[in-house]
């Protein structure tokens, strides 16, 4: 038999203690549950104990059904086996990503009414939102936490790309396992917040989706790895490392200061670029060679201070780079702008 817990164990031993809370809620005994995910009763004893993904699944699979509650006794009613399934095919029709999840958002709220889901969009942050209508109880933790993954890893899979968030807040107090929520959640997570949240760059949201029935149909075969699942394929990864290298270039003069910013490790950075038929050198010439070319074109500035905020540690490799891409010095490219004939209306 399989050692499910022979993987990585991240997974908080108080969401299962939430999924036992269910099988009391409706009556009923976990010890079959426990037994297929081969977890031991004494572990629930344990608040610093973990699970590895491979045994939540398995819980959490073994519950819905015995319980018949996608939903794992969260709400007031039931969630019946299937419900998120029907979310999915009812948002896999749309044309990008941002309907899709609002779609998913507005129909979850015909599956019951104790929370409402929201997506916003504010300049170039895209939020999804809970908004809690009734007390959850002990099952609030568990609750938030697997909404907002849930939805995460269907908005990956729907576009075929990891979309890495850049915060995650919660509104209850910081629990005693709160590191695992950096696995849990890609970016800073804070607690005690007004509503639980997730964020992410808005571009995503007009992604087409990459899905179509018979995908879906495959996915709900064994869906609940999606909320654990790490894509390899970031399709906006190319945009995110140029808007990173123009607005931060004094931090990013390193693939490890670059991928710090972008949340993912020096090696994936590479990885990814070059999947997407990019490099980082590469980038970095042309965001650099626009930004010297706008401020020696648009501002008087000297030569030195061009450098620097084009992202250059010194006046002589800016030149020297300069020369290589444009076959000019900087003094002289400015000089040939100046004296170039204006066009009527400039």
């Amino acid at each position: 038999m399989q050692n499910l817990s022979s993987t990585t164990a991240a997974t908080p031993v108080a969401f299962v203690n939430a999924i036992v809370k269910a099988y009391v809620k409706y009556g009923k005994s976990p010890v079959h549950a426990l037994e297929s995910a081969q977890i031991a009763p004494e572990l629930l004893e344990n608040p610093g104990a973990r699970i590895s993904a491979a045994q939540m699944e398995r819980i959490s699979d073994a519950a819905m059904q015995e319980l018949d509650d996608e939903a794992l006794g969260w709400f007031s009613r039931r969630l019946p086996w299937g419900s998120y399934g029907m979310l999915a095919r009812a948002s896999i029709s749309a044309p990008k990503l941002g309907v899709a999840l609002q779609r998913w958002c507005r129909h979850h709220g015909l599956l019951t009414d104790d929370i409402s889901l929201q997506v916003q969009t504010t300049q170039d942050i895209a939020t999804i939102s809970i908004t809690e209508n009734r007390d959850l109880g002990a099952m609030r933790e568990f609750c938030l936490v697997s909404v907002l993954r849930n939805l995460h890893g269907v908005a990956c899979w729907l576009i075929d790309s990891r979309i890495p968030l850049q915060g995650a807040r919660f509104p209850f107090a910081a629990p005693v396992h709160h590191p695992v929520y950096a696995v849990l959640f890609s970016g800073a997570t804070t607690f005690e917040q007004a509503q639980a949240q997730i964020q992410m760059d808005a571009r995503y949201l007009d992604l087409p989706l990459r899905r179509n029935e018979a995908a879906l149909q495959q996915m709900l075969q064994h869906a609940l790895p999606l909320t654990v699942l790490q894509y390899r394929r970031d399709r906006l990864l190319v945009q995110r490392v140029r808007l990173t290298l123009a607005t931060h270039p004094g931090q990013t003069r390193s693939a490890n200061d670059l991928a710090a910013l972008l949340h993912v490790s020096p090696r994936t950075l590479h990885r990814q670029l070059k999947d997407e038929g990019a490099s980082l050198q590469a980038l970095k010439d042309e965001v650099r060679r626009q930004r010297a070319q706008d401020l020696l074109l648009r501002t008087d500035r000297p030569i030195k201070q061009v450098a620097q905020a084009a992202g250059f540690q010194n006046e002589k490799s800016f030149m020297r780079a300069f020369k290589d891409w444009t076959g000019q010095s900087p003094a002289e490219f400015r000089r040939a702008a100046d004296a170039a004939p204006k066009s009527p209306g400039g």
